[in-house]
């Protein structure tokens, strides 16, 4: 019983950040906002949604979220006004076009790099492990062994 009751205050963590204030009359537009707001990142609070987030400029962008939607604005027109107005660093999920490929490619690109001098490296070294000495320094090798 107590599980089900923390589990169920877990759950229900981004609901408290919402204030009644805020929210609107029509609960299909509510959806929307809140639906819209947990893809929003706080630019204070840095992983997390303006939906979950607790502070000042948060509720300020859910309340503009909602003027938008009000206003009539698809769920496309209030993103996109959103990341006009604060830099695609509002969304959780950057778009992956442009410029941005850059930053994706970049880590796939940074490992198999790493892999790559890594099998040069191994293969580096054990080529020069598997050189043959010459008679004289094979000689002279068995000679400091034995002191």
């Amino acid at each position: 019983m107590i599980r089900l009751l923390v589990l169920l205050c877990a759950l229900a963590g981004p609901v408290w950040a919402v204030e009644p204030s805020e929210m609107l009359a029509d609960p299909v537009l509510e959806a929307r906002a809140r639906e819209l707001s947990t893809g929003l990142r706080c630019p204070i609070c840095r992983n997390e949604s303006i939906d979950e987030s607790h502070a000042a400029l948060s509720k300020e962008l859910r309340i503009i979220l909602r003027e938008r939607i009000t206003a009539g604005d698809t769920d496309a027109q209030a993103v996109d006004y959103m990341v006009q107005r604060y830099g695609e660093y509002i969304l959780l999920k950057p778009m992956a076009n442009g410029s941005n490929w850059l930053l994706w490619g970049a880590g796939p690109a940074m490992l198999l790099m790493a892999l790559v001098l890594g099998a040069l490296t191994v293969r580096r070294r054990n080529d020069t492990r598997s050189a043959t000495l010459s008679e004289a320094e094979q000689a002279r090798l068995n000679e400091i062994l034995r002191d």
